[in-house]
């Protein structure tokens, strides 16, 4: 039960927070509340793989290991349209958003402040071009599911949830402090 003179001091807050003009009010919610940084990421299957199948992965600096194509949402950016320029630019795929489909869960909620909403597509391999700019990425390749290479450590994590990867079947991470 909450004390009555501290229930009285957050009505009272309540009031004098509703009053404000809303331009204030969102001033004041988004120094209060946490912040999150928003990427979106591309699951590509190939669609003419046999067996376990093939994911598209991308070996980027310093090319220690391979990752999913991902990047950062821009200010206003629908994720889904995100998720489509951050393909094109890292490994060529172009694919209209309308082809790529929310994954389950469609976002993952990392410990240290960063949210990924992933979304999933299939592509013919054989007809679809691979080309990286040699900077930022330095190779984008196909790899069986079933015998996947030295993953980044986000990526281990992120395929895990999916049931991919060495991680597949773990419990995630618990989440932790966001500072």
């Amino acid at each position: 039960m909450i004390p009555r003179s501290r229930a009285t001091g957050r009505a009272f807050a309540y009031q004098v927070f509703y009053r404000l003009p809303v331009s204030m009010r969102r001033r004041i919610v988004r120094l209060a509340s946490p912040k999150y940084t928003v990427g979106a990421v591309t699951l590509v299957r190939d669609s003419e793989a046999d067996g376990a199948g093939r994911l598209l992965l991308l070996r980027q600096p310093p090319g220690h290991s391979w990752s999913l194509p991902a990047g950062l949402l821009q200010r206003g950016e629908n994720p889904v349209v995100g998720a489509a320029r951050e393909l094109f630019e890292e490994s060529g795929v172009r694919l209209s958003p309308d082809r790529l489909r929310p994954a389950t869960p469609n976002a993952v909620v990392h410990a240290r402040g960063w949210v990924d909403v992933v979304f999933e597509a299939d592509v013919p391999a054989s007809t679809t071009p691979l080309k990286v700019d040699g900077a930022e990425v330095f190779e984008a390749a196909w790899h069986p599911l079933d015998d996947l290479p030295r993953l980044s450590r986000a990526t281990a994590n992120l395929l895990g949830r999916y049931g991919i990867g060495p991680r597949a079947g773990e419990a995630p991470p618990a989440p932790g402090p966001t500072a």
